[in-house]
């Protein structure tokens, strides 16, 4: 074989290795993932909808371990962006100019995929006041109406703004030009990769709610629930969460408090631990509103505990009896075996809301190392602290 055919199949080799690399998703270049199942959680009559969302994750090249998350690119709403189109009177395919480097996008895709429509900032009203003569936005937006301004910003979006506030002097493209991108939502990844190879599942409480006279939706939590079919495809990306991860050691023990949407990780660490065969007792505290209706993943739950790998399961519904039983509540009444977990290394989890279960069940755990420990409240906070500073006590709150 003479050096020019040599040369020749390094070549081709070469070219062949190359085919093989995966590409690099991320944040600007996600993968279009598959959907594989998109079902919902909650019985009937729940005043809850909550997605289980599995996504295939072949030929990406992506992976991720417990605690991670999961970035989706959302689009809004179809039906509000024709709301506003219609409002303002625009042409859907006129050109418009989406960023510095100058790509313009159809008008109304640009308000479906690249900017975000239902959230407003100050900035942007004082910058719109300069592209209208309404009296009423001149004055919210002057600096003594502080306030007032952040009052009207609060549960609004784009259209209460071209509403409340025109007629408008300002082109399609100078409105839009006020707006921010679209940002990712990122999601707690509700699987193991080493259990589930290839893909990644994810567990979405659907947003809904009024305010200001009109129904709100969010924007990628109802996406799912409403827009998202088997068989379509999501641009996701991985996020890693070096703050919340399983002990290295199998043989830790672990609490983890996530109710609600709060299992999503939880649901993962015991995946992970059972695939690995971890020898390290483990205890959960979920919550949501009815037994019937609301426990999220039941089934897989109790199997887990009949099979030893959850070792304690304790679950709090709030309107299943007159008087409100929350997640700390469950945790009060183990207040002793609880205790002498921590005391044995245990590492503390908590996942879901950050506004109010996150402080409660911070102070109640405060409580419980008072109380058990037979220690001042000023003892117990530095207990909690030192758990914090050894990553003993981890949180993924929002």
């Amino acid at each position: 074989m003479n050096s020019v055919q040599i040369s020749v199949e390094k070549n081709a080799e070469q070219t062949k290795a190359e085919k093989k690399l995966p590409t690099a998703y991320s944040r600007t270049n996600p993968f279009q993932a598959k959907v594989l199942e998109n079902i919902n959680l909650n019985g009937a009559g729940s005043s809850k909808e909550t997605r289980h969302i599995e996504l295939s994750l072949t030929d990406s090249g992506l992976s991720y371990v417990p605690g991670d998350c999961l970035g989706i690119i959302p689009e809004n709403d179809p039906e509000l962006v024709a709301v506003i189109m219609k409002e303002m009177e625009w042409d859907s395919e006129e050109a418009v100019t989406i960023n510095k480097q100058g790509e313009t996008l159809p008008l109304k895709e640009a308000l479906t995929k690249h900017f975000e429509i239902t959230l407003l900032t100050k900035k942007v009203l004082q910058q719109a006041a300069e592209l209208t003569d309404n009296a009423e936005l001149k004055t919210l937006v002057l600096p003594e109406n502080v306030d007032q301004l952040k009052e009207y910003v609060d549960g609004r979006d784009l259209l209460d703004m071209l509403r409340d506030f025109g007629p408008w002097k300002g082109s399609a493209q100078e409105i839009v030009s006020l707006l921010r991108k679209m940002p990712p939502r990122l999601y707690s990844i509700a699987s193991s990769f080493s259990t589930n190879p290839d893909e990644v599942h994810l567990t979405i409480g659907a947003v809904r709610y009024t305010t200001h006279g009109r129904e709100r939706k969010g924007v990628c939590s109802v996406l799912c629930a409403e827009r998202l079919h088997e068989g379509d495809t999501l641009p996701v990306f991985i996020q890693p969460n070096k703050h919340f991860k399983l002990p290295e050691s199998g043989e830790t023990d672990i609490i983890m408090v996530g109710p609600g949407t709060g299992i999503a990780p939880f649901r993962s660490f015991i995946q992970e631990r059972a695939v690995n065969g971890a020898e390290g007792r483990s205890w959960l505290f979920f919550g949501d509103q009815h037994s019937a209706t609301d426990f999220l993943y039941q089934n897989e739950l109790e199997s887990y505990q009949k099979d030893g790998v959850l070792t304690n399961l304790d679950a709090a519904f709030s309107r299943d009896t007159e008087q409100k039983v929350y997640v700390q509540h469950k945790m009060q009444e183990n207040s002793k075996e609880l205790f002498e977990w921590l005391e044995k290394g245990a590492y503390f989890y908590v996942c879901g809301d950050k506004q109010y279960m996150a402080k409660d069940v911070h102070n109640t755990l405060i409580d419980i190392i008072e109380k058990e420990g037979a220690m001042s409240r000023e003892a117990a906070e530095e207990y909690l602290n030192a758990m914090q500073k050894q990553k003993r006590y981890q949180r993924d709150v929002y």
